[in-house]
């Protein structure tokens, strides 16, 4: 199922907050099954910071829309979708920051 950007602010919010969630719940995982996730320990503090980072710009208001990555968007890269399975959801707030909402379809 491909995901397709939010059409409105607070669908992008939400997208935000659950990958928030996805990175916790990463987080409690690779410390449980540190042999078989515990790559993921590497880059998750960094992921963390920075998608929160974008979470409060977009509660205090100073969040803006870009032309360029998102700053996490290299770790994203780097990851195979095995070690970072929700890999497609920061794939998406990323087009959504470059490309703004989806327009409806009328």
């Amino acid at each position: 199922m491909k995901m397709q950007r939010p059409r409105t602010p607070e669908e992008y919010f939400d997208l935000v907050d659950q990958a928030l969630f996805e990175i916790r719940d990463l987080r409690w995982a690779a410390e449980f099954d540190e042999e078989e996730l515990g790559g993921a320990l590497k880059f998750l503090d960094r992921l963390e910071a920075e998608v929160d980072a974008l979470r409060r710009q977009m509660l205090d208001g100073t969040y803006h829309f870009g032309n360029e990555d998102l700053p996490f968007m290299d770790i994203v890269a780097a990851q195979e979708t095995f070690i970072l399975p929700f890999k497609p959801l920061l794939q998406i707030i990323n087009q959504t920051h470059k490309h703004g909402l989806a327009v409806a379809e009328d």
